[in-house]
């Protein structure tokens, strides 16, 4: 086993050791790297022996002492994707057009992305060196995709008759320190009504450490799998927040903490008022889409003496076609933080279908065409989650291509004011 250098940083404790692009670590104090995890794990202490292969096949031992916290310098490859052994009926992969990049098809369910990143993982394919290492390197808070803790439901939902009963799972992790942000994806007619009320119970009785929970609606492409799934109604995702709602209400009587929270799109097809920021516990689930107007409005409001003064400028706020009819509650103080006119751009998705109204699954050539449309602007601001780490959006076209032919500048964002701190290229 090992891992191999993708990059070396000047000037680094690893390009005064000679590592170079392509070298593969071997072993740290004679155990061998398999990912990221053992590297960083096993490279924390202030001594340690480095057992390395270049390039050109020499291997080198090294006996590293270096201050602590003081970073080796060096970009590892990325690890190899745990595949997801479920084939559930809502599954995001099934509901991509064909054409896409490769690496979109992956079914991935790897419990180091999840304690890393916060993505869901529902623990389903761990094997028993996987337990090992998330018990020893305390990998926590696992971020869990739970759906039903009754296991015949459940099994039912991940279309995997092998899946363990997660309850117990969890408690064989939780007696090791191990805490979870968990989720519930909401089928209609299959996890909703009672069973919806019976998981938020379980998980709320098994104790502290489980740190939440959030309620998000299924959600379906033009692909989807739609003889077998179907996306809730209205009175459907209204029932489901009277549930959640109840259960915050216990917990926050009992342990001062909401808890349990509805997904912002919940709200949205339920035709239901967000709840006030105070309700989600320190945004711990908001790239799920719990709390992101909240979240948002709160960052604007925190960052608004970082913002360029943008007085009589004209700025295009590019978003989903859900998010669109959420966004003039986040626009009207980012008006008064910046003094600009703000033009509200909602995007129907033209990869995946209307159904599909997130902004993060926006293509670039439909942004591009909605961009052209907009008469004079000074900025326009197009949704950061739509771009990935390598710059591209869904259907592979780059911001720079997005930019052609624009007559005005386009800026990534996240939240506003990272693209908001400086005035427009000349």
């Amino acid at each position: 086993m090992m891992i191999r250098v993708t990059a070396v940083q000047p000037h680094s404790i690893a390009a005064e050791l000679g590592l170079r692009e392509g070298t593969e670590l071997l072993s740290v104090n004679g155990r061998e790297l398999q990912d990221f995890l053992d590297w960083e794990f096993l490279t924390a202490d202030e001594q340690f022996v480095l057992h390395v292969r270049h390039p050109d096949g020499e291997e080198i031992e090294f006996d590293i002492e270096r201050p602590l916290g003081e970073p080796i310098g060096i970009s590892l490859e990325p690890p190899r994707i745990r595949r997801c052994a479920n084939r559930c009926d809502f599954c995001f992969v099934d509901g991509l057009p064909d054409g896409l990049r490769d690496v979109l098809y992956i079914r991935d369910d790897d419990y180091r992305l999840s304690f890393r990143y916060g993505n869901f993982a529902t623990l389903t394919n761990l094997k028993a060196q996987d337990i090992q290492r998330i018990i020893e390197y305390r990998l926590s808070p696992l971020y869990v995709s739970v759906h039903a803790t009754d296991p015949t439901v459940r099994r039912y939902l991940l279309r995997n008759p092998s899946a363990p009963d997660i309850l117990p799972q969890l408690r064989s992790f939780a007696e090791q320190g191990i805490e979870f942000h968990t989720q519930i994806v909401m089928s209609p007619g299959v996890n909703d009504g009672p069973m919806l009320q019976q998981t938020l119970r379980a998980l709320y009785d098994f104790g502290p450490a489980i740190l939440g929970c959030s309620v998000v609606p299924v959600g379906l492409t033009e692909f989807s799998k739609h003889h077998l799934v179907r996306e809730p109604s209205p009175e459907e995702c209204r029932a489901a927040i009277v549930l959640v709602e109840a259960r915050a209400e216990i917990a926050r009587a009992e342990r001062g903490i909401s808890w349990a929270f509805g997904a912002d799109e919940l709200y949205l097809r339920a035709e239901v008022e967000l709840p006030p920021a105070e309700i989600y516990d320190g945004f711990d689930q908001v790239e799920n889409g719990v709390g992101s107007v909240r979240w948002l409005q709160q960052r604007i409001e925190s960052s608004r003496n970082d913002m360029h003064e943008w007085a009589g400028k004209r700025i295009g706020v590019v978003t989903g076609t859900a998010m669109g009819r959420l966004m003039p509650m986040i626009l009207e103080p980012l008006a008064r933080a910046t003094g600009a006119e703000l033009v509200l751009i909602p995007v129907v998705n033209s990869l995946f279908g209307p159904s599909v109204t997130t902004a993060g699954l926006l293509p670039g050539s439909a942004i591009q065409r909605a961009v052209r449309n907009q008469g004079e602007l000074d900025l326009a601001l197009l949704p950061g989650e739509a771009i990935n780490e390598d710059g591209l959006f869904i259907d592979s076209m780059s911001l720079e291509q997005c930019q052609v032919d624009s007559p005005f500048e386009l800026r990534a964002s996240m939240d506003f004011a990272d693209a908001l701190q400086s005035p427009v290229s000349v």
